[in-house]
């Protein structure tokens, strides 16, 4: 739980060292923070690894090594640009095997789920896959193009308050679609 906790941290405040940290450290002490937060990460995967974390891990890894070798800061500012790349394949993948990832998500609170849930969740679900593109992609731009400052701004801030904002406004949907499908 512990290890967790700190690998959100890690991963929330990344952008910002990377920032913070441009000019004053070589990107290879940098890359120590990226393989913090896969060690972190590490025991939460047990044994039994998924394939998408199987890969996420290793192309985390690979970031690292690169960055390490090269002492380049591009390969660190990809990271969030995998980031979305791997939610996006395990969102995409659960819309064709079934239950989605919000259906599975949901179902741990919600036992009675009757087809127009899943027909939401399914719908939620594509809506995530959309906001990992669009944010995957603004990622990459600011990665390749971008100051080391808007990179920091749009993956350490914008790209939260973007995700909480869908946060938000699908659980109002949600709330709406309760009081439709289940009074």
């Amino acid at each position: 739980m512990l290890l967790n906790a700190v690998a959100l941290l890690l991963t929330v405040l990344y952008p910002l060292a990377i920032w913070f940290g441009h000019g004053q450290v070589e990107p290879r002490w940098l890359a120590l923070l990226l393989l913090l937060a896969v060690a972190c990460r590490l025991p939460a995967l047990k044994l039994k690894l998924q394939r998408a974390a199987r890969w996420s891990v290793a192309a985390a890894l690979l970031l690292a090594a690169i960055a390490l070798w090269s002492n380049l800061l591009l390969p660190l500012k990809l990271y969030p640009v995998l980031v979305n790349v791997v939610l996006l394949a395990t969102f995409g993948y659960s819309l064709w095997a079934p239950p989605s990832v919000v259906e599975r998500l949901a179902r741990l609170r919600e036992k009675d789920f009757p087809p127009a849930a899943v027909r939401y969740t399914h719908r939620v679900t594509q809506v995530w896959c959309v906001f990992f593109i669009v944010n995957g992609g603004i990622a990459l731009g600011t990665a390749l193009w971008a100051s080391e400052a808007v990179w920091s701004l749009y993956t350490g801030v914008i790209a939260y308050i973007l995700m909480a904002l869908l946060f938000g406004g699908e659980y109002l949907v949600r709330l709406r679609f309760k009081r439709l499908h289940h009074a």
